[in-house]
């Protein structure tokens, strides 16, 4: 039988320092790199982050792993610093855990996705994003 999606959950973020909304600001300007993996939907409805670069969930991994052939500019390396957003904070648990279990041992989430960012006033951007196919 299963453990369940909390037990994944539970397990995703054991021993991972998880971001504030704030957190997340700070990291970035210290070169990390913040993925975005909302739907064009979610992103539509809720708005865009600053600064931030769009990868489609489904590809994630693809994208950020240095030794993939289709990854990103940005994929430079094992040591990367990688912030997920999601909406709420949950399916970017499950992401960062994938991308550490590729060797990207600095990959973490943001608490509370985009919509604990809004609770914290923090600004979105009025220009398009980011997006990374």
């Amino acid at each position: 039988m299963s453990p369940g999606v909390d037990a994944l959950l539970e397990q995703a973020r054991a021993g991972v320092r998880r971001f504030t909304p704030h957190e997340t600001i700070q990291a970035a300007g210290r070169g990390a790199l913040v993925v975005d993996t909302r739907t064009d939907r979610q992103r539509h409805e809720q708005g865009e982050l600053p600064g931030v670069v769009v990868v489609d969930r489904t590809v994630l991994e693809w994208r950020l792993d240095p030794a993939s052939a289709w990854r990103i500019p940005e994929a430079t390396g094992y040591d990367l610093e990688v912030v997920v957003v999601c909406r709420q904070g949950y399916s970017s648990s499950l992401a960062a855990a994938s991308l550490r279990a590729l060797g990207l041992h600095r990959a973490t989430d943001m608490i509370g996705g985009v919509e604990a960012w809004r609770a914290a006033g923090l600004p979105f951007s009025d220009r398009p994003a980011d997006v990374r196919h």
